[in-house]
């Protein structure tokens, strides 16, 4: 059967068959048993955070699904390359540089990162693939970041920019690139200084395995997981929106927003319900229902009062 491609889409902007294949082949009572086979952080260390309350009453996802079912293009684009590929990164040393729109430009380096106010803080993470997982990360929020640097009053959003480096990460180099690099992402400030919103550098009290984001990623729970973009080295504080990766790869697929919708569908598939990882078959009956906003709606959905919340994909 010939695969449909909408006429007014490039080929080029369109996901590679095999590649979305292979998201969706995953069996979720597999996943608590995949060995850490190259996973990666050699660094990686235990993390003292003071116990928040923002969490879930929901079982956690096992550490080895967590570790071992990534989307991390830049490492393969298979759940499995992320962990088996990220063991020549190199996580350290590391600065995440924040500029634009701000009074006070800073380069901030790993180590001083590492002395904010850590919180552990239990988040569900929805994939628009159609999977979820509940994970303990350690982070702190994003806005403590952002009033360091002091945002100017014409700066309405924030950019933000994984790292480059071809040489330590396979999926930048080579005949075949998935995507355009650097990753880019972004949010509106408001979006990004909400309580929710989290620069996470740990999970399940260590610090972040390469193939999770290491050493800093973002984790916004209320909208669908390419939205927190790993390995930040850059933040940006700008006027207009900035041009994501995967809206500037396929825009009929993956807006700005990308909130978690379930009464909006991907233009392929369903997003009413969702497959919990580690809770058996992707299409069997363990699948559960999708909450707006991940659950997440009494606050969040004051944010987008007034507009048409099928156009937040």
């Amino acid at each position: 059967m010939a695969a449909y491609r909408p006429l007014h889409i490039p080929t080029s902007e369109i996901t590679p068959r095999e590649i979305y294949m292979s998201r969706r082949s995953f069996l979720g009572t597999a996943a608590a048993g995949l060995m850490l086979a190259g996973s990666g952080n050699a660094l990686a260390a235990p993390l003292t955070a003071s116990p928040s309350a923002f969490k879930v009453d929901e079982p956690l996802t096992p550490k080895e699904a967590v570790t071992t079912y990534n989307n991390f293009y830049e490492f393969g684009v298979n759940k499995e390359d992320p962990s088996q590929n990220a063991g020549a990164f190199k996580p350290t040393p590391w600065s995440v540089k924040v500029e634009g729109m701000v009074g006070k430009p800073k380069e901030f380096g790993l180590d001083e990162l590492m002395k904010m106010q850590l919180e552990e803080r239990t988040y569900r993470l929805r994939c628009v693939e159609g999977w979820s997982m509940v994970i303990p990360w350690i982070g702190f929020p994003l806005s403590a970041l952002l009033d360091q640097v002091e945002p100017l009053g014409s700066a309405k959003y924030v950019a933000f920019e994984t790292v480059v480096r071809p040489e330590e990460m396979p999926g930048q180099s080579g005949f075949f690139q998935p995507l355009s690099w650097p990753y880019i992402e972004g949010l509106r400030l408001d979006e990004a200084r909400h309580p929710l919103t989290i620069l996470a550098v740990g999970l399940y009290g260590e610090t972040l395995p390469n193939q999770n984001g290491a050493p800093i990623r973002l984790v916004v729970p209320w909208k669908y997981g390419f939205k927190s973009i790993k390995s930040i080295v850059k933040i940006s504080l700008v006027e207009k929106q900035p041009e994501t990766t995967w809206k500037n790869a396929n825009a009929r697929e993956y807006g700005f927003y990308s909130n978690v919708n379930p009464a909006v569908d991907h233009p392929r598939w369903s997003q009413a319900t969702e497959q919990r990882i580690g809770e058996g078959g992707f299409f069997g009956a363990a699948r559960r229902p999708t909450l707006p906003f991940n659950g997440y709606a009494d606050q969040v959905a004051s944010l987008y009062s007034g507009m048409d919340l099928k156009a937040n994909y």
